[in-house]
């Protein structure tokens, strides 16, 4: 049994987490930055990145006592270098570097990405290699078949915005705060998700990629209308996310030969999403699997399984490996036509 230190800070999370091969989550803890960043209605990368060297130390040290435990005392330390904001994620990736350096321990470079694919399987154990996986989060928007530990074939991807950073939109048009998924599907329970005439964005198109930059400016024409309830407006938008989410699934259903259907990333958090994600994997005769709740957003709990797999076979990284602003979990993929650089 391998034990893993992980170190997550990609975006405004700082999270530590001690965990094992055989699935034991030994400890972890989760510091968020939401009060620094509401009052500018989203993340600010510079004071992410100040924010998690601040608090990184001190948490690694209380999770290390939780499990009363030294740093020599594991076999690896996995930290995420890449992507996310690159202030936030050179800070854990330096910190793991130090640990490693001081612990003669191998650090192992985790994808952030990679770490949300394979976070089904900590608390699956029957979910097996290959899966179709929906990877939805605030930054990124992917439809990937899971071969197995960095072996990704990405069958499609956002060509502007990802859902995730809609729905942050999506509240901060509606004066709900940071952040804004939670607010948004909180307030769609008040409201007619067919109140609001809203675009579902390449739905019937025949290559299963997404785009929600004309769903986001469709919802602040709704707002600075009138003429719908904040309620209408939230459920309306939710609605077409889903609505948005089942049609280009269904294409890559049919495009894989995959067993099961995974969500992952933190939009898989919401209930909406993942209950219209279920019936489509059930109509096409596919197991389903979604993380628990706390395992969808950001968390090293991930980072530290990612990093568990990746050590039992055989990958670990030079010190001097780099953080990284964007990092494709599938290397070989082409740019889709019309895609922006957030794709």
């Amino acid at each position: 049994m391998a034990v893993i230190l992980a170190l997550e800070s990609s975006c405004d999370d700082s999270a530590a987490a001690l965990v094992t091969s055989d699935r034991q989550i030994i400890a972890q803890g989760v510091i968020g930055q939401a009060e620094r960043h509401a009052p500018f209605g989203g993340v600010v990368p510079e004071i992410a990145a100040r924010a998690h060297a601040e608090i990184l130390p001190d948490l690694v040290r209380q999770v290390l006592v939780d499990a009363d435990m030294e740093p020599g005392d594991v076999d690896a330390i996995a930290a995420t270098a890449g992507p996310g904001l690159v202030g936030g994620v050179m800070v854990g990736l330096l910190a793991g570097k130090g640990l490693a350096l001081a612990t003669g321990k191998p650090l192992i470079a985790v994808n952030h990405l990679e770490g949300h694919a394979l976070s089904p399987r900590l608390t699956d154990p029957d979910l097996d290699f290959p899966y179709l996986l929906l990877l939805a989060s605030g930054g990124h928007c992917q439809l990937l078949e899971v071969r197995g530990v960095d072996d990704y074939r990405r069958l499609a991807t956002t060509i502007d915005d990802a859902a995730g950073e809609a729905f942050d939109k999506a509240a901060k048009l509606m004066g709900l705060g940071y952040p804004g998924g939670p607010a948004v599907e909180e307030l769609a329970k008040q409201g007619d998700p067919e109140a609001v005439p809203l675009p579902r964005p390449l739905v019937g198109s025949g290559e299963p990629h997404f785009s929600f930059a004309g769903l986001k400016s469709a919802v602040q024409r709704a707002v600075v209308a009138d003429q719908h309830s904040h309620a209408d407006i939230a459920a309306s938008f939710q609605q077409a996310v889903v609505d948005c989410f089942v049609d280009r699934t269904r294409i890559a259903l049919d495009k894989s030969d995959a067993p099961a259907l995974v969500v992952a990333g933190g939009v898989a958090a919401n209930q909406s999403v993942r209950g219209a994600l279920e019936a489509l994997a059930a109509e096409h005769d596919r197991r389903f699997s979604v993380p628990p709740l706390w395992l969808c957003t950001d968390n090293a709990a991930m980072i530290g399984w990612a990093g568990a797999e990746r050590f039992a076979a055989g990958l670990t990284d030079p010190l001097d490996t780099p953080a990284r602003a964007r990092w494709p979990l599938d290397r070989q993929a082409e740019k889709v036509r019309g895609a922006g650089v957030k794709a």
